[in-house]
């Protein structure tokens, strides 16, 4: 399957990005676009979160919610981000001959993709080939944790290749990691609509 944007990744900086770029189906740059996401979850650090202090959010709310509720609102609002569920991302690597095409092995299937976003978690078991040369450690974190990051500018690790989250270099807070992912959403849609700055707003009308 080809797409023209595929996120890696359904914790908080993951879900965020997709539903910023969901939400863009209407503009006349982005509605012809081809989005993914590998919603694997089993190591978002959200699975044991408790949250009392994120505005929005009602007190108690449950991380493991957060995750299964942010799916489904993708789905519900925005069907025509592929989710891609069950399958975990092995590899990543470039189109040897154009330089311009990402070519994203899993555990079941092998994707194409014009742009990646990288949104998995930020420990050191990172698993995904093709990524080490961008590895350091964490710039935020408690040296004795053994955090990394993907070292890149303004979330942009390299032409067409984003991270976003606690891998990107923020700290492991929900509220930074989902602005994080609509950050580079906001990016890319930029980058869609010919470099001409944009985001995404719902309104309510009268």
């Amino acid at each position: 399957m080809n797409f023209d944007a595929l996120i890696i990744g359904g914790g908080a900086a993951g879900l965020s990005c997709a539903l910023v770029l969901g939400s863009a189906k209407d503009k006349v740059y982005a509605k012809d676009k081809r989005i993914g996401i590998v919603t694997h979850q089993k190591t978002s650090h959200l699975q044991n979160a408790l949250f009392n202090n994120v505005l929005g959010l009602r007190p108690g709310t449950l991380g493991k919610d957060i995750l299964q509720g942010g799916k489904q609102q993708l789905k519900d609002l925005y069907p025509h981000v592929n989710q891609i569920d069950r399958e975990k991302v092995t590899a990543i690597s470039k189109d040897i001959e154009t330089d311009k095409l990402f070519y994203i092995k899993t555990n079941k299937n092998l994707y194409t993709s014009k742009i990646v976003v990288i949104a998995v978690g930020y420990t050191n078991l990172i698993t995904v080939k093709g990524l080490e040369h961008y590895i350091e450690p964490h710039p935020r974190a408690n040296p004795e944790k053994n955090r990394i990051w993907l070292k890149n500018s303004n979330h942009l690790v390299e032409e067409n290749l984003y991270v976003a989250g606690t891998l990107a270099g923020w700290r492991s807070q929900f509220s930074i990691a989902c602005g994080s992912g609509s950050h580079v959403a906001t990016d890319i849609l930029t980058l869609w609509n010919d470099g001409k700055h944009t985001k995404v707003h719902d309104k309510i009308t009268v």
